[in-house]
């Protein structure tokens, strides 16, 4: 499962930033800071932002709203999601992750934005969990027929598996939609 538009983790970041209100590249690498809101779930290094919003502005996801004077150097462009942008980062957002390894970083974003924008997540948590169910039988033979460090191995992918199980149905039980106060800075 992925999206018609090739992004990396990052750069689908920064889009979703910018799908949500336009801001200077700056702006969003402090975000995607690891000491920012956004990256204590992926974190995006300062040129890798100024890098993202190239390929994004190139690829006619992103645009340059306008230009703002800076009090340490020259004058800042402010990017905002365009038309196929926020369509594509739409798209993105609710198609499930292809792995359970990327759970951590893929499927917490996906979340993360779903909560900023109030939505609710359950249809992607369902569709999370109709890809995630077969990999778990999958791993679950695997371990049975396994021994020395494969079995090893083989028990910590089954293992990780059967947690992003839990952890999709725990949030399915909860409704799938965001509750609590918003994320500090966000």
């Amino acid at each position: 499962m992925s999206s018609a538009v090739d992004l990396s983790l990052g750069e689908w970041a920064v889009l979703g930033l910018l799908v949500a209100s336009p801001a200077h590249g700056f702006a969003l690498a402090k975000e995607l800071a690891v000491e920012g809101t956004w990256g204590r779930i992926w974190t995006v290094r300062r040129p890798l932002v100024y890098r993202a919003l190239n390929t994004l502005e190139t690829s006619g996801l992103i645009g340059v709203e306008r230009a703002e004077e800076s009090r340490l150097g020259p004058r800042r462009a402010v990017y905002r999601a365009t038309g196929a942008g926020r369509a594509a980062f739409a798209k993105w957002l609710s198609e499930p992750v292809a792995h359970y390894r990327d759970a951590r970083s893929q499927l917490l974003l996906k979340l993360g934005f779903l909560w900023r924008r109030n939505e609710s997540a359950d249809a992607l948590l369902k569709a999370q969990l109709a890809v995630i169910e077969p990999m778990l039988e999958g791993l679950r033979e695997k371990l049975a027929g396994s021994e020395g460090f494969d079995h090893t191995l083989a028990l910590w992918r089954y293992e990780s598996a059967r947690a992003l199980v839990r952890f999709v149905e725990t949030l399915r039980a909860e409704g799938g939609k965001p509750h609590g106060r918003t994320p500090s800075g966000g």
